[in-house]
């Protein structure tokens, strides 16, 4: 044609500089592979609507694993099954982003079976390119859930027998049983008028998604010709000759006329609603001076750890309560143990000026360890130079870390001498106030009628936290 420029679309890379090797000109796929078409499909859909730029695509295991070699977007290469999961997150975090998850049948309809389930029932702003080619590729040729009845695999040498091996599962129809998806088509790359058809279905799929209309799946068969054991030519025949009657080709739901942009609440995260999730709406009513912290932990990570009952969790949601009064950015994350009674929790609490972007305390500048558990699950993984609490009156052996400062508190033995074992949180949480400087002990009493109901609790409660503070302050005079 005259004037026709032969080049690759926009939406891959120039060069695959990531692809290890010298032929940095050329895909991975076998010859006659399906993934290579649909690859082309998408990069020129991204730059006929101009949207490489803000696209995020996502490969977990599978034949395509490599896509980040070719795309000229952003990447992410998740574990098995998980693309659903991670596209969720990046779309939520990203709204305006484009996000695509793409997958294949071993992946997405095995392991990542629920996950995929999940997503759609959801709705999750997210376009997913599913290819069926009725086996697994990468690892070898074994089964997956797509293959057919009498097809023989690695681990199907006579042939998938539903007897034994059940049914091919036909995806697109089980995600079309759910209400939320709008726009759910399985077409084919057995040859050009199929091939085009994909390419609509490839742009309507995106179009949606760059409209914030929701979910999206397009099941697209592919030729297999390495562990078909076929050649190119023969492989397309064989989608046409052997799978169409099990997956019929067209579009199972279209709802994109119908469908409103979806929009999503924003998380609304100033210090009332905080205190709002946390149950504890009054606060102090007053902004707290800011006491001088002890070096090292003026903006701490903290890990409160020990059994279920010993207050693991009331202890870390007024560690952070307090980090509010004192006009500090706060997150408390719990971790529930085996749903038994008796059985290990701990939570993560984070007190900084700063934005907080992971609020697990994997490194955390401060242990509170009330029980022995605890402590050698944790004690690893406090900072050098952290503080280390550990409750003397359960854990009968030492520490071992050198690096950090330790100290050995007898909180349950302080809370029973004042007569309740359930005062053990605050008496934990006067030692971390005495430990680190960070709280003053007249503004935790301060604020103990916001966190407690009735005169005598709060007055007991002031005697436990007093009682944890003076003693870590007797033991560092």
């Amino acid at each position: 044609m005259k004037g026709a420029v032969l080049r690759k679309p926009g939406g891959f890379m120039d060069v695959y500089e990531h692809k290890p090797g010298a032929e940095k000109d050329r895909t991975h796929y076998c010859p006659g592979c399906g993934h290579g078409i649909l690859h082309k499909l998408i990069a020129e859909a991204l730059e006929d609507f101009e949207i490489t730029e803000r696209t995020v695509l996502i490969s977990p295991v599978g034949c395509s694993v490599f896509a980040y070699y070719y795309f000229n977007t952003g990447n992410l290469q998740v574990p098995h099954g998980r693309a659903p999961a991670v596209a969720t997150a990046v779309s939520r975090a990203n709204p305006d982003s484009v996000v695509i998850s793409y997958q294949g049948d071993g992946d997405l309809a095995a392991i990542g079976g629920n996950h995929i389930v999940q997503a759609a029932n959801r709705g999750e702003n997210i376009t997913v390119f599913f290819v069926n080619n009725a086996i697994y590729g990468m690892t070898g040729g074994q089964m997956a859930p797509t293959t057919l009845e009498g097809m023989k695999t690695t681990t199907t040498p006579f042939g998938r027998n539903p007897a034994t091996d059940g049914y091919p599962m036909k995806v697109a129809e089980l995600l079309n049983a759910l209400y939320a998806p709008v726009f759910i088509a399985r077409t084919s790359l057995h040859d050009v008028a199929n091939i085009r058809k994909t390419r609509a279905a490839v742009r309507k799929a995106l179009q949606y998604n760059m409209d914030k209309k929701g979910f999206s799946l397009v099941e697209v068969l592919s030729m297999c010709p390495s562990n078909w054991k076929m050649g190119a030519v023969e492989s397309q025949n064989w989608i046409k000759e052997r799978m169409l009657d099990v997956f019929p080709l067209g579009t199972l739901r279209d709802r994109g006329a119908e469908v409103e942009p979806r929009q999503r609440p924003v998380p609304a995260l100033d210090p009332d609603s905080v205190r709002k999730a946390m149950g504890t709406e009054k606060g102090a009513g007053k902004a707290f001076a800011r006491p001088g912290a002890v070096p090292g932990v003026s903006n701490p990570s903290v890990r409160i750890a020990g059994f279920g009952g010993q207050g693991v969790l009331s202890t870390g949601v007024v560690l952070a309560n307090l980090g509010l009064e004192y006009g500090y950015n706060v997150s408390w994350l719990p971790s529930y143990g085996p749903e038994m009674r008796g059985g290990t929790a701990n939570c993560s609490v984070k007190i900084q000026d700063t934005t907080i972007g992971d609020t697990e305390a994997t490194k955390p500048d401060v242990l509170i360890a009330l029980n022995r558990p605890s402590l050698e699950k944790f004690e690893g993984i406090v900072k050098p130079g952290g503080i280390l609490i550990y409750n003397s009156t359960l854990i009968e052996v030492q520490p071992t870390r050198g690096d950090v400062c330790v100290l050995a508190v007898p909180i349950t033995g302080l809370a029973d001498e004042l007569g309740n074992t359930r005062v053990q949180s605050m008496v934990a949480v006067g030692a971390f106030a005495a430990a680190t400087g960070l709280y003053a002990i007249e503004d935790i009493v301060a604020l103990m009628p916001s966190l407690f109901s009735g005169e005598a609790i709060v007055r007991l409660n002031e005697k436990a936290v007093r009682a944890g503070h003076d003693f870590v302050k007797g033991i560092r005079s």
